[in-house]
């Protein structure tokens, strides 16, 4: 709606970018064009408002298909008016110069024709098909009340384009959508159902599974402790039997040390006792040598000499005599015993 503000005995006039504006004085256009501003005299101004932007006309009308089933199509038409100038001398789109608002309702005008326009193709198509199939014909429908209203000639006399035409549903009356979804809704609630037991069978397999692998753990667990007992008892039988060699290569080892000695010190008293054998055998010789050439030294000596070395060795023979007495007696018995000496010779 123009926005209409006064000023003593003049009014003036500011349009929207969405409206197109004609003003005419005694019967002749003086101005007209979109988005307008302009001063006017309110009696003698007559001023046409036409909204040029896209609207939206929802539609809701019932049809009957071939089975004589009642079925509620649900549209909607997109439209603009595409030639202001032709609409304003068919329509009333007059407004007050005073106030700015519209005297007439062209649009409802134009809603009305569109709606019986994109009424009766639907119609004529949904009566030749059943249900089942009128249900599913929503392409069809669409397109039936788009090529309907893109030839339509009142249409373009009136100076009003459709931009398009949509089909939002087809549906039938609610006792019988909720007959026809019985079966879909059971089929659903069957695969629900089998989906849901194939779900607790799947559980239970994976339950069962969980158990087996659990239960092949446990004995898996249980044989390799076993393995690691037998291992263990075999690791210490290894280590005894290598304990009991290395002490057995141990007292070996020592064994022949000792008997390499035992064998060493035989050797070594043998040895000893063949040189201290050696040694006396030598000294037996030597000293039995040293005597014959002792005595082949004495044989050639005079017997005073022999006498003399006979007292010297017996006098070195005897105990020290700290004190000596002679008597007369012990000198006779002496030069007695020399001179039977003596006597012999």
């Amino acid at each position: 709606m123009a926005d209409v503000s006064r000023r003593f005995f003049l009014r003036h006039l500011r349009s929207t970018p969405t409206s197109w504006v004609r003003h005419s004085v005694r019967g002749r256009a003086k101005r007209e064009g979109v988005g307008l501003a302009f001063w006017y005299r309110p009696l003698t101004a007559v001023l046409s408002e036409v909204p040029i932007d896209d609207r939206e006309l929802p539609l809701l009308f019932h049809a009957r298909t071939s089975d004589f089933t009642d079925v509620t199509v649900q549209a909607t038409v997109t439209y603009r008016v595409a030639e202001p100038a032709v609409a304003v001398t068919r329509l009333d789109f007059s407004i007050d110069p005073n106030q700015g608002k519209s005297v007439g309702r062209p649009l409802e005008q134009i809603a009305t024709l569109l709606a019986e326009l994109a009424q009766q193709p639907a119609l004529d198509l949904l009566t030749r098909l059943p249900l089942a199939e009128a249900l599913t014909e929503v392409a069809s429908v669409r397109e039936a009340v788009s090529v309907a209203l893109g030839s339509e000639p009142r249409l373009a006399d009136l100076g009003v384009q459709v931009v398009s035409a949509r089909v939002v549903a087809i549906r039938p009356e609610p006792e019988l959508e909720r007959a026809l979804q019985t079966p879909t809704r059971e089929a659903v609630q069957v695969e629900a159902d089998r989906a849901t037991f194939a779900r607790r069978a799947q559980a239970v397999e994976q339950e069962r599974g969980i158990a087996e692998n659990e239960l092949k753990n446990k004995i898996e667990l249980a044989r390799r402790e076993q393995q690691l007992v037998e291992q263990h008892g075999a690791n210490a039988r290894r280590k005894a039997e290598l304990d009991a060699a290395a002490q057995l290569a141990d007292a070996q080892g020592r064994a022949e040390r000792d008997r390499l000695l035992s064998a060493a010190e035989a050797e070594k008293e043998r040895t000893l006792a063949e040189a201290r054998a050696a040694g006396v055998r030598a000294l037996g010789v030597a000293q039995g040598e040293a005597e014959a050439a002792k005595l082949a030294a004495y044989r050639d000596l005079p017997a005073e000499v022999l006498q003399s070395l006979a007292l010297r060795e017996f006098a070195g023979q005897l105990p020290e005599i700290g004190q000596l007495t002679v008597t007369p007696d012990v000198i006779t018995g002496l030069l007695a015993r020399f001179g039977a000496g003596g006597g012999d010779r």
